[in-house]
Parts: C-alpha cells; sequence; structure tokens
C-alpha cells in the first residue's frame, strides 16, 4: 500500500519539477535543446513546450488528412432551426471543424445553387459530396466516407450558427 503512493508522490513531483524548454542554434548551426535560456549569441532561439499537454494535443492525423482532402461546408439561414441544427449536431458531437455559410445575400444564395443546384437549407458539403437533405445518417455516412474520425475519438465542438444579420432583425413594435 505505501509503495504505490511513494511511487505517485515521485512522478508527481517529477511532472512539476520540469522546466522550461529551450531550442537554439549556435554559430555553427548545431541545433540545441536545452532547460537554461541560450546563450546571447544564439541564433533562432524559441520556446519550447517539450511535454505536451496530455491526450489529445497532437492534432490528429486522419482529421488533417480528411480536413485536406475534402472539406466540410454546412450552408445554413437564420430562419433554420432544427434541420439545421441536426447537421451542426452530427459535426459538433464527432469533433469535426467546418465552415458555416449562412445564406442571407444573393451572392452567397447564387454560391449555394451553384454547388448544390437548390436554394433550400439546410445543404452539406463534404469533399465532393453535397447532401440536400437533413439526415443525421447521410451526414455521417458522408463524413465515414471522408475519413472523418468517429465519434468519441476527437473532442467535440460546440460551433454554433451564426448571428442573424443585422438588417434581417424583426422589429417589434
Amino acid at each position: 500500500m505505501l509503495r504505490p503512493l511513494i511511487i505517485l508522490i515521485a512522478v508527481l513531483a517529477a511532472a512539476g519539477a520540469s522546466a522550461q524548454q529551450y531550442r537554439w542554434l549556435d554559430e555553427s548551426g548545431r541545433v540545441h535543446y536545452t532547460d537554461t535560456p541560450p546563450p546571447a549569441n544564439a541564433k533562432n532561439p524559441q520556446k519550447k513546450n517539450l511535454r505536451g499537454t496530455g491526450v489529445g494535443s497532437q492534432p490528429n492525423y486522419a482529421l488533417s488528412q480528411a480536413m485536406k482532402s475534402s472539406p466540410v461546408t454546412l450552408y445554413s439561414h437564420p430562419d433554420c432551426k432544427e434541420s439545421c441544427q441536426i447537421a451542426r449536431d452530427v459535426l459538433n458531437q464527432r469533433g469535426v471543424p467546418f465552415t458555416e455559410v449562412s445564406t442571407t445575400d444573393s451572392q452567397k444564395i447564387d454560391e449555394l445553387r451553384r454547388v448544390s443546384g437548390v436554394v433550400t437549407v439546410p445543404v452539406l458539403v463534404v469533399g465532393a459530396q453535397v447532401h440536400t437533405t437533413p439526415s443525421s445518417e447521410a451526414y455521417n455516412q458522408a463524413l465515414d466516407l471522408a475519413g472523418y474520425p468517429k465519434v468519441g475519438v476527437l473532442q467535440p465542438r460546440s460551433q454554433s450558427a451564426p448571428p442573424r444579420p443585422a438588417d434581417m432583425e424583426v422589429k417589434v413594435r
């Protein structure tokens, strides 16, 4: 019983004792990593966090590849509440970064028409896949095909609907 406690205390003490790390080049161009500040003549001194920040601190490779080959865009409108939220919920639960285009002006509506052939929302575009019918199953399938990580692999996101433009505000008298 005492042994695990001693090990735990030693691990915690070692973690707390870690110092700031530095990376710098000497006059010969050699790279040095130290826990003491570099000398005044050091080239390109940089502070580094070599400990990391724990689980999830490194970018997910599958996510970065999927984002590169199949970026995600959600076309919505401020009056689209439930069906647009279905798409946001799927994307947020899976931790998928996405761009949301609120079709509030003629330019964005024309863009929606070019992309999807329709002017109704929501429209979810995952790479070359275009989904015009709100369906969490279809959205998940599109994300799977594009190589996005499944639910639980990434930290969930909380991206919400874009704010309603001021010129669309309803005035109540």
